[in-house]
């Protein structure tokens, strides 16, 4: 866990499906294999990436242990691994206690299925579910299905005491600034670390400082690290770019072509996540890419009606050419045959 506090990588991990939509062992392996050769710090596996609905598919234990045991099996180096937990309390219990059971440091919570329940309800079931495994904070997008929760509401899920982090995915600085100001007035903000999940705002969430006021004092906040669906494609670029913003924050010193990259960054995110047709294909925006590289062979989804957006692959064509430096291609291509061994 001292990665995670520290700040990393983490990639949120894809599911690699045959042409029936059954899980392909080999591609899922070869992606995990990746991740860790691009050199990320952890891995994030059963989240919204992952596709929700791989607990209907009887494929939840099956894909985390998966994962685990490549990553055990193919390095020594020590990852951050965290399973996405969902549902009901109930359910969500027994995800966290089998992501224990599998070796998995924390879990990222996501309260998607608890729309319509007070303040005390949610916190109530996070706390049940911290009792289970280190729990990672989760504020996820409305637009996929995230609820909006408020700094009281942040507040109150900091001072549980076996939250260790919170990934802020609202895709909404004013949102992001509600989580911030939640972990403050918790007095959390040495225990709770931030991941950035906010894929629209990648580089200025990990290169900048957030003064939130306490009282008549200013409390410095950063994000440390990310936890991105962003992070599942060109992560060998990600893990450069995230080692490079660590170095200009450690000297003090942002230089404009760093902070200029922001936009490029989101511009790519635009085509992956699908942003013209309000995220329908930020899953299988992702895979395409990744099909591109030869990592998976098609872009198929649990959902057959969850797939590319009208006009996504001209998009992704696009950013292709715009941003092609950007890509970690040349990474892939060397070692694709191995991940596929």
């Amino acid at each position: 866990m001292s990665a995670l506090s520290a700040g990393t990588v983490i990639p949120a991990h894809p599911l690699a499906l045959d042409s029936g939509r059954k899980l392909d062992p080999r591609r899922q392996r070869a992606l995990t294999r990746y991740y860790v050769d691009a050199g990320a710090g952890g891995l994030a596996v059963g989240v919204h990436t992952t596709q929700f609905e791989i607990r209907e598919a009887g494929l939840y234990e099956p894909v985390l242990s998966l994962a685990m045991e490549t990553a055990r099996d193919w390095t020594e180096r020590p990852l951050v691994m965290v399973a996405g937990l969902a549902g009901k309390t109930a359910q969500a219990v027994a995800e966290a206690r089998l992501a224990a059971s599998l070796g998995y440091h924390a879990g990222l919570l996501s309260l998607a299925a608890m729309k319509g329940l007070s303040a005390d309800e949610l916190i109530e079931h996070c706390r049940q579910v911290a009792q289970e495994i280190p729990l990672i904070g989760f504020y996820l997008q409305p637009a996929v299905g995230g609820l909006p929760l408020n700094a009281d509401f942040w507040r109150r899920f900091s001072e549980i005491d076996n939250v260790v982090a919170i990934k802020v995915a609202p895709f909404n600085r004013y949102s992001t600034l509600e989580v911030l100001r939640g972990v403050v007035d918790a007095g959390a903000e040495d225990r709770v670390i931030l991941y950035t999940g906010n894929d629209d705002h990648i580089l200025l969430d990990l290169a900048l400082p957030f003064a939130i006021r306490r009282g008549d004092d200013d409390v410095i906040m950063r994000f440390r690290g990310g936890l991105l669906g962003h992070w599942s494609v060109w992560t060998k670029s990600a893990v450069d770019l995230h080692a490079r913003i660590r170095s200009a924050v450690a000297s003090g010193v942002l230089d404009s072509d760093l902070l200029a990259l922001d936009a490029r960054v989101t511009d790519c995110n635009s085509a992956f996540f699908d942003v013209a047709n309000n995220f329908k294909g930020c899953i299988a925006g992702c895979h395409e890419v990744l099909r591109r590289q030869g990592l998976l062979e098609g872009i198929w989804c649990l959902d057959p009606e969850e797939t590319l957006g009208a006009g996504q692959d001209a998009e992704i064509d696009r950013v292709y050419r715009l941003h092609k430096d950007l890509s970690d291609d040349d990474f892939v291509a060397a070692n694709l045959d191995r991940w596929l061994a």
